[in-house]
């Protein structure tokens, strides 16, 4: 089992939480400083998850799931929801349940198992629908032909490797609008839209002949994205599959041309990724709508014209830097913003996923377009050409199936089920709230809060999200008489796999409350460092968006000096007496890395001996990392000296040992960071 730990510390669940005991008043979790939050991996896949053919039992009153921790009265056939004390009848086909003949939701091994749901309209028919995924491509073409020679290139290995019964459709965009036809075999057949102006949705649709008048009446099944009540028309012209349509489109490919709108000396090129974007959604939201589909925008530099634009036309104006955000002075950042994240709620309200893939040296408006990615829960890869191996080998790796394989998922929804003393804040991660209200919804908001439920348009088998709770004021945690009573969370996932099927994982938790101001011996042991390190990075990077004039650096030295404090071992104003738990010695050492890290302020890394880690580390990495080999004194060493230990610089000449480096570096080295950090914990 300590073996097991040590090699996959996540276990069944997926579930790893900042502290493993919690405290019962909501004063006593202030007191922690760590907030309470677990971090969870929805979907990610064990060998000993079982896979249950059936539909889940459901509490009538709060709607949690039958689990391991359920009491159960097998004479009367009744199971009593650990959540809020609901009595629930067992079903008909459940009634051979016995002591001794137990379905496996029971188990208590299964803390973390997996329904496969089926659609009434798969039921009905005789062939379950063979559709798995769609993939609407949108190509810039404002780039040099050596790039656009790579990017086709990519583009001709993904649709090769994409299963046969997955929908391709395909959109190129310069200064206008391209949408090809793909169903149109005869010839090239496209539909152009202007650049220039912002198009709403029912004007894509009209001009695609795509409207309400070439539609099917709607219906509940059509608005639910059955597959039944599709616009087949626009499918069969625009989105087919890629056996029938790989010929078709390798041919536009062949013939696409660079960008042939003249360019004025001193300008750029004028770019619409702002209406490309909104077309593909349009078209999606006509054709499929809440079915898995991506749109996977290939992007050779930054919007210059229409909706979404973050630069002008004008090559001296440059494009807005991060001190040009922080005066406000970026005309057209907060617009763009505005544009993308209605281009968000659309296609979350739609079920599709944006990915952007940008290979550009200048930057590209990720800054802008991020709400849309996000929300969504798509891909982001920059990198500085398209015949870079960062893209070739991720944009490979989005399409490949076996082993290494992102196991690309689609319409997720997490909700989660807590007890009546635990509130929830939000969540960090790529998510969108259903705005789901409850008892259970805390007053402060963490993140994508307000909600017990969540979309996620898109997931995959490494998705990550960190979910924020409270304790109530209102409701008591310590039932009087009772000693360390536990307390449970239930995690439910929904979402269509890679296949087409529709999943369910349930995952069921429990932790003990303890009475933290008597002792913190059993808080402290229940504490884990390395997702305490995560939690903080993400929430200091969610205040470093949301919080004007935030100082990461000093809000994470506050954090941890109130930790040490509060749980180190000390005399008071005696520096040298300072000790930490083992629970808490290497939390230090994570807060010193990272507040020296790219997150807090900018830089790279890495050397050769440990090539062959470096490299498996890649290989399980998306997007793919790029790796920096130096030697040396080498133009490249500055990579590493920035990310060393600067124990012996030029301020500590005389600490010096023979033969050793100085790095020239105002940074202080771990030690003096460590005497600092006891210093102050220990002050009075």
């Amino acid at each position: 089992m300590s073996e097991m730990a040590t090699t996959d510390p996540e276990g069944i669940d997926g579930v790893r939480m900042t502290w493993n005991v919690w405290p019962r008043t909501k004063v006593e979790a202030s007191k922690c400083v760590i907030p309470i939050a677990a971090s969870i991996s929805p979907i990610r896949p064990h060998v000993d998850i079982p896979d249950l053919p059936y539909a889940p039992l459901r509490c009538k009153t709060c709607s949690a799931v039958l689990n391991p921790f359920s009491r159960v009265d097998f004479t009367a056939k009744i199971w009593i929801c650990p959540f809020c004390f609901q009595r629930n009848h067992f079903p008909p086909h459940y009634f051979m349940i016995s002591e001794t003949n137990v379905p496996a939701e029971l188990y208590p091994q299964y803390t973390t198992l997996q329904y496969s749901l089926s659609s009434p309209e798969s039921l009905q028919s005789a062939q379950p629908t063979a559709l798995s995924s769609v993939f609407l491509f949108v190509l810039d073409t404002c780039m040099i032909e050596e790039e656009l020679g790579f990017v086709k290139s990519a583009l001709q290995q993904a649709i090769g490797l994409l299963p046969e019964n997955a929908l391709v459709g395909f959109i190129s965009f310069g200064t206008q609008v391209q949408v090809h036809e793909l169903g149109f075999s005869d010839m090239s057949k496209v539909y152009v839209f202007r650049g220039s102006k912002e198009i709403s949705k029912d004007q894509v649709l009209e001009q695609l002949g795509l409207g309400v008048s070439s539609r099917r009446t709607s219906s509940p099944a059509f608005a639910k994205g059955v597959q039944n009540g599709f616009n087949n028309a626009g499918v069969n012209r625009f989105l087919l599959p890629a056996s029938d349509c790989e010929f078709t489109l390798n041919a536009i490919l062949e013939e696409l041309q660079t960008d042939q709108w003249p360019i004025p000396p001193g300008n750029r090129a004028a770019r619409c990724t702002g209406v490309a974007l909104s077309v593909a959604a349009g078209l999606l939201g006509a054709c499929l709508p809440g079915t898995a589909g991506r749109i996977v925008a290939l992007v050779g530099g930054p919007c210059s014209e229409g909706p979404g634009t973050i630069v002008s036309k004008d090559l001296s104006d440059p494009v807005r830097s991060h001190k040009d955000l922080d005066k406000d002075a970026a005309p057209y950042f907060d617009k763009a913003v505005k544009f993308y994240d209605n281009l968000a709620k659309q296609l979350v309200s739609q079920g599709h996923v944006l990915d952007l893939f940008a290979s550009a040296l200048d930057q590209v408006g990720v800054a802008e377009m991020k709400v849309a990615v996000e929300r969504t829960g798509g891909l982001v890869v920059l990198a500085e050409s398209f015949g870079h191996s960062v893209f070739k080998d991720s944009f490979k790796r989005v399409f490949e199936d076996g082993e290494l394989c992102l196991g690309l998922s689609f319409n997720g929804t997490l909700e989660v089920i807590c007890p009546k003393e635990i509130k929830i804040q939000g969540i960090i991660g790529p998510c969108t709230s259903l705005e789901k209200k409850g008892p259970s919804v805390a007053d402060t908001v963490i993140g994508q809060g307000n909600t017990t439920a969540w979309k996620m348009c898109g997931l995959d088998k490494s998705t990550c999200l960190t979910v924020f709770f409270d304790i109530s004021t209102s409701e008591r945690s310590n039932t009087p008489g009772t000693v360390n009573p536990q307390l449970y969370l239930q995690f439910l996932t929904s979402y269509q796999n890679p296949q087409g099927q529709t999943k369910l994982r349930v995952t069921t938790i429990t932790r003990r409350w303890v009475d933290s101001a008597v002792s913190t011996e059993e808080l402290v042991q229940g504490f884990d460092q390395e997702t305490a390190a995560v939690v903080l990075a993400r929430l200091m990077s969610h205040k470093m968006e949301m919080e004007e004039g935030f100082d990461a650096t000093r809000w994470l030295d506050r954090s941890l000096i109130r930790l040490c404090s509060r749980f180190g071992d000390y005399r008071k104003d005696d520096p040298a007496s300072f000790t930490l738990n083992p629970c808490f010695s290497l939390f230090p050492q994570f807060m010193f890395n990272l507040r020296r890290s790219q997150f807090v302020q900018a830089f790279a890394q890495l050397l050769h001996s440990p090539q062959d880690d470096a490299q498996m580390i890649i290989r399980d990495r998306f997007p793919v990392p790029r790796l920096v080999v130096c030697d040396q004194h080498g133009s490249q060493a500055r990579f590493l000296l920035a990310k060393l230990n600067p124990s012996a610089t030029h301020n500590s000449a005389n600490d010096v040992a023979a033969g050793s480096d100085v790095i020239f570096t105002d940074d202080v080295s771990l030690q003096v960071f460590i005497e600092h950090l006891q210093r102050l914990a220990v002050q009075s």
